[in-house]
């Protein structure tokens, strides 16, 4: 199974992030998975592929109910993100999986029907989890010309999915980033090659910055509080993305 950690807990709310695995193959690249719970309900980001899934589904099996997840966030496309939604649904065939509306056709390639889909406008959105309001905010080209970032107000806990992503040595355990300047190697040419538009990358960090979450929870390495939430917002309004060295 994938280790666990609470990352926030106020009274019934909680999220749990599902990290590390050191034993998964090395051409595989490590991924996070956000179990957010209020009381009996529950929404899992950017599930994983057919890879990982059983482990993500043992693992989250040990946390919780699996009756307790009505939804499913897919932040795009990527098939690290959802390619193990057809899996998902034969477990769970009244499963609600959110994902941007321009990648619907490219979704059922997967698995599933139209109903299955919580399709999110480009302007984003507003949901319910059991009495707290949670946000899907437009994070467009970054990467993903269709892609979102799931903002939970009652925490101050933003998960940025690969906005942030590190790629971090196979046998790395860190959960958090406490040396910004050490980690900068592990993201620098990520972000350069993956993301494409100094524009949208630019009003994503004015966006965020307006936010002011104290955690910033990408799908990929390490997360950022405090300082480095901060730090890591001046780096990427900065940097020039859109990169490439033949």
């Amino acid at each position: 199974m994938k280790k666990t950690t609470v990352i926030y807990e106020q009274g019934e709310h909680k999220w749990t992030v599902l990290h590390h695995n050191t034993t998964r193959a090395k051409n595989i690249i490590s991924t996070n998975e956000y179990l957010i719970q209020h009381g009996e309900q529950s929404i899992v980001t950017d599930p994983g592929g057919t890879e990982v899934f059983p482990e993500v589904m043992a693992t989250l099996a040990s946390l919780t109910n699996l009756d307790t997840i009505g939804r499913v966030f897919c932040s795009h496309q990527d098939p690290d993100i959802f390619s193990a939604i057809g899996l998902w649904l034969k477990m769970k065939p009244e499963l609600k999986v959110m994902l941007p509306k321009m990648w619907l056709g490219f979704m059922l390639h997967f698995a599933g029907i139209k109903e299955n889909f919580d399709l999110l406008p480009d302007e984003g959105s507003t949901f319910d989890l059991n009495g707290v309001t949670m946000q899907a905010i437009s994070a467009h080209y970054c990467h993903s010309s269709g892609n979102f970032n799931l903002y939970d107000p009652a925490a101050n806990i933003l998960f940025s999915g690969d906005v942030g992503a590190a790629l971090l040595p196979h046998e790395s355990t860190e959960l958090f980033v406490e040396d910004f300047d050490a980690h900068i190697q592990y993201i620098e040419l990520f972000h350069k090659r993956w993301f494409g538009s100094n524009e949208h990358k630019n009003q994503w960090c004015e966006r965020v910055s307006e936010i002011n979450p104290s955690i910033l929870c990408p799908q990929h390495g390490m997360l950022y509080r405090g300082e480095n939430v901060k730090r890591f917002l001046d780096w990427f309004y900065h940097l020039k993305v859109g990169n490439i060295e033949y």
